[in-house]
């Protein structure tokens, strides 16, 4: 196999390790009925949140690599919006989603009861989170669909 084929290989793991995490660790969370669930699920996505961030660092040198070796450079249109949809997506989950979960994180560690009901202060942090991670899943679609379907 070529250079060309195995690091396109490894952009599309990459990939596969940001985009499935990305997807599943909001839904995880969102199935949490009681303390206990909510900080189990916590625990998952803590672990599945190193994925997104190697494979963010691999596919961020693949992807410059591969546009190096294909002399792209960002020449193409579908490119440069994968790239500033990229940008978007990583200040929505890095800088707004992230600060407020680690804010529910603390109200959830400072509960002694596992097995009870979630407190009434969390729906509202919750909720303001939801359409943010919606918005992000989306942005994580549509940067797919321009790498697969280079439209333009």
């Amino acid at each position: 196999m070529s250079w060309f084929g195995l690091l396109l290989v490894a952009h599309v793991l990459a990939a596969i390790a940001i985009i499935g995490p990305a997807f599943m660790m909001p839904l995880i969370r969102r199935s949490a009925g009681t303390v206990g669930q909510l900080r189990f699920a916590f625990g998952i996505t803590a672990r599945l949140a190193v994925l997104p961030k190697l494979g963010g660092f691999v596919l961020l040198i693949t992807g410059v690599w591969l546009m190096i070796l294909t002399r792209a450079g960002l020449s193409q249109m579908w490119l440069n919006a994968a790239i500033l949809l990229s940008l978007l997506m990583v200040v929505l989950i890095d800088g707004w989603i992230e600060p407020r979960l680690k804010k529910i994180m603390k109200l959830i560690a400072e509960r002694q009861d596992g097995g009870s009901e979630l407190p009434a202060e969390l729906g509202p942090l919750i909720k303001r989170i939801v359409p943010v991670e919606t918005a992000s899943q989306l942005l994580m679609i549509a940067i797919l669909a321009l790498m697969v379907l280079k439209p333009f």
